[in-house]
């Protein structure tokens, strides 16, 4: 997402989200975010029909990765943002505790599976492959940084 785009969500001055990037920029490493080169811009202008009187603007503006949209929340001082940064934390407790209770049905599964025969295979074994869900590589959306 670019810097004017985070600024609306979060409630603040793309100004003063820009400032406060710089003030942290050692929170910010280059998978997290990064600005567009002048080509790079031009190009986003040309292609995009909603950016306004933004592309008028002197400066290329910074893109976020989602793990930079979440690192601005929580440097950002509005109200938007700290909400959006209690809801990260919130979403990583669950989280923890989905993978905890993941290990104690297993443990749980692995108990019964040897108390019961061989009829109950095709069953025990459907049941570990829902638990253990095998998440495929995703495919990488958006800007790539080439060097």
């Amino acid at each position: 997402m670019l810097d004017f785009h985070l600024a609306a969500m979060y409630e603040v001055e793309t100004r003063v989200l820009k400032q406060q990037v710089k003030r942290n920029i050692s929170r910010f490493p280059e998978d997290f975010m990064f600005q567009l080169s002048e080509t790079e811009w031009k190009e986003l202008i040309t292609i995009c029909d909603n950016l306004g009187s933004i592309k008028f603007s002197p400066a290329t503006p910074f893109a976020f990765t989602e793990e930079g949209v979440a690192m601005l929340s929580g440097i950002l001082r509005s109200e938007k943002a700290v909400q959006v940064n209690i809801a990260i934390m919130r979403a990583f407790v669950k989280m923890r505790a989905l993978i905890d209770n993941n290990k104690e049905l297993k443990k749980r599964l692995d108990k019964m599976e040897s108390n019961y025969d061989q009829q109950f295979k095709i069953v025990f074994e459907a049941l570990r492959q829902l638990i253990e869900q095998k998440n495929a590589p995703r495919k990488s959306i958006g800007f790539k940084v080439t060097k």
